[in-house]
């Protein structure tokens, strides 16, 4: 059911690669919800992806950009502003990748060229995408700039490696960049941190479907779905939370609040 939450709204979704991603479903629904935008990822992303598929459902046009390039993001916003006939009012950075995660390199040995290029994609392409549109002044008054986080950010977790550092320094960059967009434009800077969730990336962390089990069965309310996950954004995208900003907001069905469950003592006793 759509509530027209966007209807006038302009934006930039970063991210998707097919019909799995959070970024593919926040695209559908902002769509649903009255939103025109433009798509964005990295040229390599794109010939891996399906995302020709969603510009044409979503009547989107695609801009090719590398987020660790600034002179890519700068062609982003001017050619997104060039599109859709004005400034954006939100902008989605769904980006993140560790090379020593894909390449299987255990913590305790880890390539710090790649460390770097972890760093660099999925944490300060977030304030290089902010950092631009400061300049360009490209996003509207009230405008919102979403992230997409984990709660390794926070808490350690087996496998998750240098990824867990890079969503640490995106969490960190909402509150110092939300701090003065908010003092600035009134734009508000948020990162939601999502359930285990059953993407083409996320199932590429060793342990994936075993952690996906126990963390639906520590949640009061099982994991959060990618299409849950794009309904949450969505209410972020809107006028409905104003005054939300520098947030790191959990949407991961009271995981990140609960200490054990029952369904895990039981597994446990047996």
């Amino acid at each position: 059911m759509a509530y027209n939450l966007l209807q006038g709204k302009k934006g930039i979704i970063s991210g998707a690669l097919d019909e799995k991603s959070i970024a593919w479903k926040i695209a559908l629904k902002a769509k649903e919800e009255g939103a025109t935008f433009t798509l964005t990822n990295a040229p390599i992303a794109m010939r891996m992806g399906q995302i020709n598929k969603l510009a044409e459902a979503c009547g989107a046009e695609i801009i090719p950009a590398d987020a660790t390039l600034v002179e890519d993001i700068e062609k982003l916003y001017t050619r997104s502003m060039e599109v859709l006939g004005g400034k954006v009012d939100f902008v989605l950075h769904s980006i993140g990748m560790s090379p020593n995660v894909r390449k299987g390199r255990s913590y305790g040995d880890l390539n710090y060229e790649w460390f770097l290029k972890s760093l660099d994609i999925s944490a300060l392409s977030f304030h290089k995408m902010l950092q631009v549109a400061e300049k360009l002044d490209a996003i509207n008054e009230y405008g919102s700039v979403v992230g997409l986080s984990y709660i390794a950010s926070q808490r350690t977790f087996p496998d998750y490696s240098d990824m867990a550092q890079a969503k640490a320094v995106l969490e960190s960059i909402a509150r110092s960049y939300g701090y003065r967009y908010g003092k600035l434009k009134k734009v508000r800077v948020n990162t939601v941190s999502q359930s285990p969730t059953k993407t083409t990336a996320g199932t590429g962390v060793g342990g994936f479907d075993a952690f996906f089990d126990y963390a639906d069965k520590m949640s009061p309310l099982g994991n959060a779905s990618a299409e849950e996950c794009a309904d949450y954004v969505i209410s972020l995208f809107s006028d409905l939370t104003r005054k939300v900003t520098m947030q790191n907001l959990y949407h991961d069905g009271g995981f990140s609040s609960s200490g054990i469950s029952e369904e895990i003592v039981e597994k446990m006793r047996q």
